[in-house]
Formats: structure tokens, C-alpha cells, sequence
């Protein structure tokens, strides 16, 4: 048997021991959905098994222990038949709306340079943006949110409210929480004021809203803004202002008496207070969108027949549990410990390493070397499952 074999052979066979430890549950409507996994195979590439049913596949937990598979997938869509062959064939009923969050792909991830740990602290950023989308703009509730075991993050939808959408419906909220398009005129509100009988005629205000939207998000900004400069000396507020494209002197010297006298008016997002504010409102469009947006894999959400990891089921280029997180939990959940398996804990195995360099793991934080070395099983699964390491002789 070759050295890969037995490095297989040996993921596969502590996966099953995992598989037998575990109860993994599957997600709602499972019988209505199509399920796929990836087998061990020998060699760089990957088997997709897919055009599977529950049934097919049989009670889960017996599947997954006896297969004891690398990855392990089901559809967000819902279908009359979701074993048949082709997609036309399984006939559509519905799609839960899924969101993919991956490290690799966010703007201020640099490849090369950040940690594995660094580049999922900056995913979980990401995903807090996400779930304000979800659950302020859309109002959205009961959100499955679920680590990948992999890069990122996952967050499910199945409000009745999405589970017809076609996908390009879905396009439409994937632009939204991306910030595709938008025009600040779109955010802002207006109302008319003045004209009475006899007198100048009636004036529009324009407001950003501040109830919510991206609307919301860029008053949040000017609203920032207008607290810095009151409560600077005039001529340092003008000097702050005067940074801003097209605002001169004067037109910062306004900005900071409607700061320091109307600031109730900037509060109720009033951009028409001063013709500057709202240039200045306008700049702030761009900047928030490229900061607060939420970075997510468009293909995964507009694709209704999508097949995406299974909650608590092990990521096979990783070793660790893909895990479903609490929304309450999210904030303390850290990847590097909470989807460390608790079956590859307490154990040393020995590995030969062929790609060093640093692990950050559970305690484990250290650069490992070259050649044969004993470490934790679950460094040891990890760097053989990322195909740093091949299993070393015991």
C-alpha cells in the first residue's frame, strides 16, 4: 500500500470512528432533498456521488458510518423525485435561500500573508454584516448559521417568504447585500415643507432614513461625522470638512455651524440642511458600500439547486466538524477549537510532514517541521487532510 493509501485509510477509517461517536442531524424535509458525497479515492482528484435521495442512502448516521465519506453534501432544493437522474427529472417544489461566506474570496483577505486563524476572524467580521442584512433589512428569523469546517461560513434561509424565489429574484437580494448598484438618490427619502396660501413656494427636504437600509448605514456615517466636528474647535472641524472632495472653506465653515446649531436636524437625517452635506453624504455611499457590504459567493445563493455541506459532518480537507452555531454563540465561537473534533483530542500520532510551516489549533500553536513528527492526532489529521502530511510509522 502506498504512503497516500495509507494516509487515506487512515482519515477514513478515524472518520468512521468519528461517524459512530456523533449523532448527526439532517436538515429539515431531508426526504425531499437530493444528497451527494465524496468518496476516499486514491489520487489528486475527487469523485462526486451525487442524484442520491435520503432513501438511497438509507437512516443517516448508519451512512455515514459505514461510507465513512470525505465530504458529505444535500440540496437547498426541494423536489417530488430528488433521486432522479437529471434535475429536470427530480421536478422543483421550493429552495431554501443559502449564503456562502468564504475566506479566499473576501477584499481584505490577503492570500499568502494571513493565517488561516486571521482569514476566518476576517470571515466571521463578514458574516455579522451578513446577518444585519438578513435580519434588519429583510427581517428575516431563525437563521441557520453553520461554520464550513473549511474557510467560512454558511447561513441558511428557509423563511416561507424565499422558498419560492426563482433565482433570479435571489440575484436581487445577492446585489443587495453586496451593494451592487446602489445609488445614493435611492436611499433617500423626501418630503415637502412649506407652501402655504400667499407664501414662497413649497420646498423639498431630503432625508436619509434611519430606521434601517443602506440608507441607515450612510446617515450612520454622517451622523459621525456631524458628532466629530461639534464638539471640535471651529477651525480644526473646518480643516477636518475641508479633507472631503468639492469642500471648500466656506462650504465647511456652514457645515460646521448646521453641526453645532441644527444638529437635530443632521439627526433626523436632513442631508438638504446644506447642499454640502449632502456631496459629502454622497461620497459616504460609495466608501460604506465597499466597507458594510457582505462579500458572499453569488453562484451559491441564486443557484436553487445547489448542493451545500452538511451540519455536523467532517470537512475532508480539513478534519474539522462543520458546525452549526447558535446565533447567540457567534460572537465567542472560534473555529480553531469549537470545530476541532473531540474524537481526534488526547491522542499523539505520528506524521511525516511535507509542507511546514505554522499550525494554530485548540492549544496547539507552533510552526511544525519537516520530516517524521509526533503531534496531536487532530494537527495531525488537519495537516494530512490539507495534504501537508502523510501518515508517518507508528
Amino acid at each position: 500500500m502506498s504512503v497516500q493509501s495509507q494516509t487515506q485509510a487512515y482519515l477514513r477509517g478515524r472518520f468512521g470512528d468519528h461517524y459512530r461517536r456523533v449523532d448527526v442531524s439532517p436538515p429539515p424535509q431531508a426526504n425531499e432533498r437530493e444528497w451527494g458525497y465524496v468518496p476516499w479515492t486514491e489520487g489528486p482528484g475527487e469523485t462526486m456521488v451525487r442524484h442520491r435521495s435520503l432513501l438511497d442512502l438509507g437512516e443517516l448516521s448508519d451512512f455515514l458510518a459505514r461510507e465513512r465519506p470525505k465530504h458529505v453534501y444535500f440540496s437547498a432544493g426541494r423536489y417530488d423525485d430528488p433521486g432522479a437522474s437529471t434535475m429536470s427529472g427530480k421536478g422543483w417544489r421550493c429552495s431554501d435561500l443559502v449564503f456562502d461566506l468564504d475566506a479566499d474570496h473576501l477584499p481584505s483577505v490577503t492570500l499568502g500573508e494571513d493565517s488561516y486563524g486571521q482569514m476566518l476572524e476576517k470571515c466571521k467580521d463578514a458574516l455579522l454584516r451578513l446577518l444585519d442584512f438578513l435580519e434588519d433589512d429583510f427581517g428575516f428569523e431563525g437563521l441557520t448559521v453553520v461554520f464550513s469546517g473549511g474557510r467560512g461560513y454558511h447561513v441558511h434561509v428557509r423563511d416561507e417568504t424565499v422558498l419560492d424565489l426563482e433565482s433570479d429574484s435571489r440575484r436581487e437580494i445577492v446585489d443587495y447585500v453586496r451593494g451592487i448598484g446602489l445609488e445614493f438618490d435611492h436611499v433617500v427619502d423626501e418630503e415637502t415643507v412649506g407652501g402655504e396660501a400667499g407664501r414662497k413656494s413649497p420646498a423639498t427636504n431630503r432625508y436619509l432614513p434611519a430606521d434601517g437600509g443602506w440608507g441607515a448605514r450612510i446617515q450612520g456615517r454622517v451622523l459621525d461625522l456631524a458628532e466629530t466636528v461639534r464638539e471640535q474647535a471651529e477651525d480644526d472641524a473646518i480643516e477636518t470638512l475641508s479633507q472631503y472632495e468639492g469642500i471648500g472653506e466656506g462650504k465647511a465653515r456652514a457645515m460646521y455651524n448646521i453641526a453645532s446649531e441644527r444638529f437635530a436636524e443632521i439627526e433626523r437625517g436632513n442631508v438638504s440642511a446644506h447642499t454640502a452635506f449632502e456631496q459629502v453624504a454622497q461620497q459616504f455611499a460609495s466608501v460604506t458600500v465597499e466597507e458594510q457590504n457582505a462579500p458572499i459567493d453569488e453562484p451559491v445563493t441564486t443557484d436553487t439547486n445547489r448542493l451545500i455541506r452538511l451540519p455536523g459532518s467532517l470537512h475532508g480537507g480539513s478534519a474539522l466538524s462543520t458546525r452549526r452555531i447558535e446565533r447567540d454563540a457567534i460572537a465567542d465561537f472560534d473555529p480553531l477549537v469549537d470545530a476541532v473534533p473531540e474524537t481526534f483530542v488526547g491522542h499523539e500520532i505520528n506524521v511525516e510532514v511535507t509542507e511546514p510551516g505554522p499550525v494554530e489549533l485548540r492549544e496547539f500553536d507552533d510552526v511544525v517541521e519537516a520530516g517524521v513528527v509526533e503531534l496531536p492526532e487532530y494537527v495531525g489529521m488537519f495537516l494530512m487532510a490539507r495534504g501537508r502530511a502523510e501518515k508517518g510509522p507508528e
